[in-house]
């Protein structure tokens, strides 16, 4: 048995306004599951699909008070056509950001509700427009021993201070955990959403993440999925199989 990341999830403010703005810096289709809820996928495909790992913006009245520690990196083909995608990112209302990344080759933006992600200027053809989903750790040998039993994705790289998986599929963005200093403070308002495969049995699933090292979070009966946190208390949603 094992787990996919099939998307990220992502709290918002007002998630039509934030949904209608990534669905133009993605090019991704735009949908409405639920009142306060907006997915967003790229066009054509059967979710869930390796290639890409898909949005969801939940609406929520909890401010932002801190960075985020999962965010997003957006892929280019070239520095010139990461200058191109900055500047039409400005123009949907993304604004550069001081994170304290001091002179590095990506640029750092944040979206129009202060929700940080990153603009590379390569990786595009190899990974679409989403190239990595970042998280922040203080252990990523940690991470990657987790992340690659709970998961079928495959460690590609694993040091001191990175860890990188991606898809068994060999496709769509990678999975990186950077070690920090900060330590985790607050429930992210950005992460991972992960659902085992048609067939699988959800409850022995839980059971074997718990045996990695997850914890189950119990937020009561108004939810319809699994809450867990891994092993370094970062939220993930484990949905039904599909």
């Amino acid at each position: 048995m094992a787990t996919r990341v099939v998307q990220i999830n992502m709290k918002a403010h007002d998630d039509s306004a934030l949904g209608a703005f990534w669905a133009q810096v993605l090019g991704w289709e735009l949908s409405h599951e639920a009142p306060g809820v907006t997915n967003l996928e790229p066009a054509g495909i059967t979710y869930p699909d390796p290639t890409a790992v898909c949005i969801d913006l939940v609406v929520s009245t909890e401010p932002k008070t801190v960075k985020n520690r999962v965010h997003i990196d957006l892929a280019a083909t070239s520095p010139a056509h990461q200058a191109e995608i900055v500047a039409r990112l400005q123009g949907l209302g993304a604004t550069l950001t001081d994170i304290g990344q001091g002179d590095v080759p990506w640029t750092v933006m944040a979206d129009p509700e202060g929700n940080e992600f990153c603009v590379l200027d390569s990786l595009y053809d190899q990974t679409g427009p989403i190239a990595s989903v970042i998280a922040d750790c203080a252990d990523p040998r940690a991470m990657a021993d987790f992340w690659g039993q709970a998961t079928d994705w495959t460690v590609h790289k694993v040091t001191d201070d990175t860890a990188v998986l991606r898809s068994s599929k060999d496709v769509g963005p990678y999975l990186q955990f950077i070690r920090v200093s900060e330590p985790k403070t607050v429930w992210n308002r950005v992460h991972i959403d992960v659902a085992p495969y048609i067939g699988d049995d959800l409850d022995t699933e839980i059971a074997r993440l718990e045996g990695l090292g997850a914890t189950r979070i119990d937020l009561g009966d108004a939810i319809h999925w699994t809450v867990m946190a891994d092993p370094e208390g970062n939220e993930f949603c484990l949905l039904s199989p599909r």
